[in-house]
């Protein structure tokens, strides 16, 4: 007799041997950005676009905010190019403070633009300029991708606007300094750790510290240990490859230049670190230098930055760990930078993408503060309140942010202006002696020095610190160590003209002040060039800092920013 079998029910599943067993991965896609197996990110093509555009208006307008761009890597740059350009004591070979490596890094877009431009050499200074536009679109444009990929459009959106527009970002990103290239390596070193390539990541945070700025490791600690904690051997073995690579190739560098064996990454660590290094000599702040600094930069977004740890706690499970692996860095950065007497705005640009990063997930974590956790789908009046406010909280900070950026490009731009009326004033004649006071801090580099004048030359106007002084080729160049360069600060004799009859052209800034000028000799100067600059310390500190319409120009002070030419008589 055959068996009865039971009749099979519509809810048994077939027993066949293609079924595999039922696991998590089968579980449907999750709508919160957890799952990675679902592609809601944005495309390439917008945030190459956005930044694109926004980093050539950087390149092309933005101002040198700082003297230590000009006299430590544009000059030097200047002088592997043309041969010609101020020299400061930590390029000579006796302290060897600066690496060549990362000047040469330049020259490779430097050298072919001077080619192709020949005496034009304002062209070849904007040529390097689009060069550091471009790499910082590449890797902010890698961030805003992974944070898409991983956590969705929304929250990527918001970082690309305030990468694209936040005054910080829009400034530091074309500076030709190793805090940039730092920041770059932050952007693209946080971009591949949450694709899930710590060790490619780790290789970009070796590459940011040794070749752009050593102090930054610091910042990059938190991503580098928990890449190792993840996956040691790969992270390690390729992090250590990477920097080995680097600073062997830094020390061939430093040899080739310094004519000595050195390592001029090693020098700046001793002499900062273990050698005390007096950097307080070149002036200190207080405690609270890097918060005013960052709310003039980044105004709300900075204050959402540093929200981030206190919405944490409602918004754990979309955000720990990787993304507070990512955002740490903003908090260790800026309690350790704080600790230092000397402090400069510079010193926070590694942080700047991640701030962006940081108060972007603060805003879009508004509605999950007054979600009832019982019911976390639910749209209560509160949640559909805080939906609206992160449009308007981003509005806000992109028209602060665009204020604060006409200010300072619109105040403070005359500098860089002035010295191209040079190239219309060259019937001055060949050997023109061109001359700066007080205002040597603020020269733009030897790019906008047309070839007809043959000197620029200091002018003692007080200052008793000690001031660039050219490269001298009789002494050996890029290897001399000058015996009138010191680490103390201490002004040389040779660093003034000590006669200033033998100014032809003169640099000087006028302002409202109760003594006279060099120029205001209106029997020995001629004004052939005048562009206002803002006068900060009669201006108001709110319209300074921010462009206010018809209040600006109203309220702030302006002086009067002058080239001039000695009358022959």
């Amino acid at each position: 007799m055959a068996t009865r079998q039971r009749r099979a029910l519509t809810s048994d599943p077939p027993e066949t041997a293609s079924s595999p067993a039922y696991t998590k991965v089968d579980k449907p896609e999750r709508s919160d950005g957890e799952n990675e197996g679902v592609d809601r990110g944005l495309g390439w093509l917008l945030p190459l676009v956005c930044l694109g555009m926004l980093r050539h208006m950087s390149a092309t307008s933005n101002i040198i905010h700082d003297c230590d761009e000009v006299f430590n890597y544009w000059e030097p740059l200047h002088y592997l190019l043309y041969k010609s350009g101020f020299q400061t004591w930590e390029y000579s070979s006796q302290f060897a403070l600066r690496s060549y490596l990362y000047i040469l890094l330049h020259k490779l877009v430097g050298w072919p633009a001077a080619w192709w431009f020949g005496e034009e050499k304002v062209r070849v200074f904007y040529a390097v300029r689009i060069f550091l536009a471009g790499l910082s679109v590449i890797c902010d444009a890698a961030l805003v991708v992974a944070l898409s990929r991983k956590y969705g459009k929304r929250l990527a959106s918001y970082a690309l606007a305030m990468l694209c527009l936040a005054s910080g970002c829009f400034f530091a990103s074309t500076s030709f300094l190793p805090s940039s290239f730092s920041m770059y390596a932050m952007s693209l070193s946080s971009a591949l750790f949450l694709f899930n390539k710590p060790a490619m990541a780790v290789s970009v945070a070796a590459t940011g510290v040794i070749l752009g700025w050593p102090f930054s490791i610091l910042a990059f600690l938190p991503l580098t240990i928990y890449s190792l904690v993840k996956s040691f051997k790969p992270v390690f073995l390729t992090g250590v490859v990477t920097s080995i690579v680097l600073v062997v190739l830094s020390v061939l560098v430093d040899y080739d230049y310094y004519k000595k064996w050195t390592s001029s990454v090693i020098n700046l660590l001793v002499y900062n670190v273990l050698g005390g290094g007096e950097s307080h000599l070149y002036g200190t702040e207080g405690a609270s230098f890097y918060l005013r600094n960052g709310f003039n930069n980044f105004n709300l977004c900075f204050v959402f930055a540093l929200l981030f740890l206190a919405i944490l706690p409602v918004a754990k499970k979309k955000y720990a760990p990787e993304l507070l692996v990512v955002v740490s860095p903003v908090y260790l950065w800026i309690a350790f930078m704080s600790l230092q007497p000397h402090k400069e705005e510079r010193f926070l640009y590694p942080i700047y993408p991640l701030i962006c990063v940081a108060a972007s997930a603060v805003i879009d974590s508004f509605p999950d503060l007054f979600r009832d956790k019982y019911n976390p789908n639910g749209s209560s009046t509160l949640v559909k309140i805080a939906k609206i406010l992160r449009p308007l909280a981003l509005g806000l900070i992109l028209c602060v942010s665009h204020a604060r950026t006409f200010s300072l490009i619109n105040g403070y731009s005359a500098p860089i202006e002035i010295y191209k009326h040079l190239d219309y004033h060259d019937d001055a004649g060949p050997g023109s002696v061109l001359c700066v006071g007080s205002e040597w801090h603020r020269f733009p580099s030897s790019f906008f020095i047309p070839d007809y004048v043959g000197q620029v030359r200091w002018l003692d106007d007080g200052f008793t610190g000690l001031l660039p002084i050219p490269f001298n080729s009789s002494l050996g160049g890029t290897s001399a160590a000058p015996s009138y360069f010191n680490n103390k600060n201490k002004a040389s004799e040779r660093q003034y003209l000590k006669d200033p009859e033998q100014c032809t052209l003169l640099i000087e800034l006028q302002l409202q002040r109760p003594y006279p000028t060099r120029g205001s000799d209106m029997t020995t100067w001629e004004i052939v060039a005048v562009l206002p600059y803002l006068d900060r310390e009669l201006s108001p500190p709110l319209y300074r800092s921010f462009f206010i319409p018809n209040q600006w120009q109203q309220k702030n002070v302006f002086g009067q920013y002058r080239l001039l030419r000695r009358i022959q008589k």
